[in-house]
């Protein structure tokens, strides 16, 4: 009687708790600007192994965690509390991008749409430290102002409210809030071209950081390419420059009503 072939094998879902520890590890990564070659290496472990990790189908062994943690400089109970997952009707959406991007734009009318609040991180900040975000850096220095930054996310992240955020455009060189938004919220990375960049914020009369400089487009142009991998790695994506304004409201719209309510 001819032997019939075995039936293959349904591939089995991630452990939940092995994705999040995955995506907190990625997370971790892409906020140090390290290739998963790079992390494999600082690690000692493989790029296959590290790969399995990130997409939660590593089962992990302490040992290699904890290498896997000490290559990124972090403790690995803080990975493991960042992997816990979030209680119910808890979720942010963070707005990422470069200023000019037109996430104080689109951000209200979308927060709107999905009966939820609109905040702006850097306003949070301000009022936190008493200072504009100018006397913050001049005074206390980006170190002080990356802190109460990552302190203002966590509260928002742990208020229980539907929230939309406005985030700074410098937050994902923060590794401590990239991990928060990578792992608390859902990210969407309004994205521009430098011209669009430019324009925006000339036309609100604020060309910061690039006033002093007479090559401002190339700077600018350089500082996007730099954050792009960190950037494209939210949730969602939605190109303001290629859709225009009004169908990029509608796309993002759909994008926060989805997160927050379902």
């Amino acid at each position: 009687m001819p032997k019939t072939a075995p039936l293959p094998r349904a591939p089995v879902a991630p452990h939940p708790l092995l994705r999040r520890v995955g995506a907190a590890v990625r997370a971790r990564r892409l906020a140090r600007r390290l290739t998963a070659e790079g992390l494999a290496a600082k690690a000692g472990l493989s790029r296959r192994f590290v790969a399995m990790v990130e997409s939660g189908r590593g089962n992990i062994s302490l040992t290699n965690f904890a290498g896997l943690c000490a290559a990124l400089g972090v403790a690995p109970q803080e990975v493991l509390a960042e992997s816990s997952p979030p209680a119910a009707q808890t979720r942010v959406v963070a707005l990422l991008g470069l200023r000019g991007a037109g996430k104080s734009t689109l951000g209200p009318e979308a927060a709107k749409s999905a009966g939820a609040r609109f905040v702006e991180l850097d306003a949070v900040v301000e009022r936190r430290a008493g200072l504009s975000l100018a006397e913050i850096f001049a005074v206390h220095g980006e170190e002080y102002f990356r802190r109460i930054e990552h302190e203002a996310l966590r509260e928002l992240v742990e208020s229980g409210e539907k929230t939309v955020v406005a985030t700074g455009g410098g937050i994902v060189a923060s590794p401590d809030s990239m991990t928060l938004l990578r792992t608390r919220c859902v990210t969407v990375w309004l994205k521009a071209t430098p011209e669009h960049h430019y324009a925006r914020v000339a036309a609100q009369g604020d060309r910061r950081p690039f006033a002093v400089r007479v090559d401002a487009r190339a700077a600018l142009r350089s500082l996007l390419r730099a954050r792009t991998p960190l950037y494209a790695s939210a949730d969602y994506v939605v190109d303001t420059s290629r859709l225009g304004l009004a169908a990029a409201q509608r796309k993002l719209d759909a994008a926060v009503r989805k997160a927050l309510t379902g």
